[in-house]
Order: C-alpha cells, then sequence, then structure tokens
C-alpha cells in the first residue's frame, strides 16, 4: 500500500512514517500544504492520511484538490481538532475517516485497509472495481463519476451518496448491519451520523424509485437489505 502521509510535525511524522515502513508500507511523507499535489501527481498513492492544521493549506483544502483529481482516492484526516463543525468540515471535503490524536499505528493501519477495501475494492473479491460501471437493476452507477444513469437520466451524486451506495452494492448478498455502516462510513455511530444515514437513506430510495425491482429494504433494529 502506497501511502502519502502529509504530518507538519516533525517528530510525530518520522515516527507514524518508520511504523508504516516497518509494516510493508510505501510512504512518501510531505511537511507542507504547497507540496502536496505535486507530490500526489508524482507518487501516485493508494490512500491519503492528512494532518489538518498545516503550513500554506491545510488538510480539508487539500482533501477538495485530490478529490477533483480522482474522486475515489481514500482520504483520512489525523488531527487533534474534536469540535463536531471540524468533523463535519472534514468529511464535507471528501474525507472519507476521521482519526483523532493521539491514536495508535494498529488503528490507523486498521481503518486504512478498510478504506481501501471500501473505495477500491479488492482484487481477489470479485467486486467491480470503482473505476467500472455497475449495473443496478436497470440503472448504471459509475462510483467515480460519482453519477447514476437511468436511460437516458443523468442523477450526479455527492460523495457521500456515492460512497453509500458503493457500499450497499458491495454488501448486496446479506444484511447489512446499521451499526457496523456507521463506523466504516463515518467513524462512530452517533445519533448525529444516524440521522445523517437515515437521510442519505431516503435520498438513494428516491435516485432508485424509477424500478421496481430495486430495493433498500429496512430491517427494522438490524439494519438493510439491497433488494436487485
Amino acid at each position: 500500500m502506497r501511502v502519502l502521509y502529509v504530518e507538519d510535525e516533525v517528530y510525530l511524522g518520522k515516527i507514524v512514517s518508520e511504523s508504516l515502513q516497518s509494516r510493508g508500507f510505501e510512504v512518501c511523507l510531505v511537511d507542507d500544504g504547497d507540496k502536496v499535489i505535486r507530490a500526489f501527481r508524482e507518487f501516485q498513492p493508494d490512500i491519503c492520511v492528512f494532518d489538518v492544521m498545516l503550513p500554506n493549506q491545510d488538510g480539508f483544502s487539500l482533501s477538495r484538490q485530490v478529490k477533483e483529481l480522482d474522486p475515489a482516492m481514500p482520504v483520512l484526516f489525523l488531527t487533534a481538532k474534536s469540535q463536531a463543525s471540524d468533523v463535519i468540515e472534514g468529511f464535507q471535503s471528501g474525507g472519507n475517516d476521521y482519526l483523532k490524536k493521539p491514536f495508535s499505528i494498529e488503528e490507523l493501519i486498521v481503518r486504512m485497509k478498510n478504506l481501501l477495501e471500501l473505495t477500491r475494492g479488492k482484487p481477489r473479491d470479485k467486486q467491480p472495481s470503482a473505476n467500472q460501471p455497475i449495473s443496478i437493476g436497470t440503472y448504471t452507477f459509475y462510483p467515480i463519476r460519482q453519477t447514476l444513469h437511468y436511460g437516458e437520466e443523468e442523477q450526479t451524486l455527492s460523495h457521500r451518496e456515492s460512497e453509500l451506495l458503493h457500499y450497499l452494492f458491495k454488501k448486496r448478498d446479506g444484511v447489512i448491519d446499521r451499526r457496523q455502516l456507521l463506523l466504516d462510513l463515518w467513524g462512530d455511530d452517533s445519533i448525529s451520523n444516524s440521522r445523517n444515514l437515515d437521510v442519505y437513506i431516503s435520498k438513494l430510495r428516491n435516485f432508485l424509485k424509477e424500478d421496481p425491482g430495486v430495493e433498500i429494504r429496512t430491517l427494522k433494529g438490524v439494519g438493510y437489505r439491497l433488494l436487485l
């Protein structure tokens, strides 16, 4: 796994970078926001791990730029900022996960691997990769482009809507546990995130309503199941 790690705290950056390298990761460590996009293009990472407070450009701004270059690129924020507004801004900027400092290397690795599985797919899983169109009933879904097509109609999805639809599709062969879904996509199962999930599920149902053969079924007290 190639990790673009952006951290301006020299000691922390060195410790985390060396710890990841000792576990088999290839790491490109950058300490300045202005250097990140060039490093992104040259290094071609599998995942980006951004501190939020950086010289010249913050992590949220960098996430937006990275998502413009590659909408499917997983981005994980590492930060000491813990206000709800900061967390919300992180996700709105295209971030996929949010790990608060201090953190353990083991938890960081688990979260990175989980993000890669969700956003890129494992080659051995026989799942469509993020750059392939996916047939959902009579709809065609393009995860990277974040668009859903029905005949000649095209619906542009938000990053979170696209991520959630892709998640539901990959788990379509079984029951999707609601709490696990929240942990995988939002990072925690707080009441506010649970309400957000309800809103996004409702939006996806509305987008898919033209095909009666497609249903996001709620299993009360359990979670969901995508029926095709």
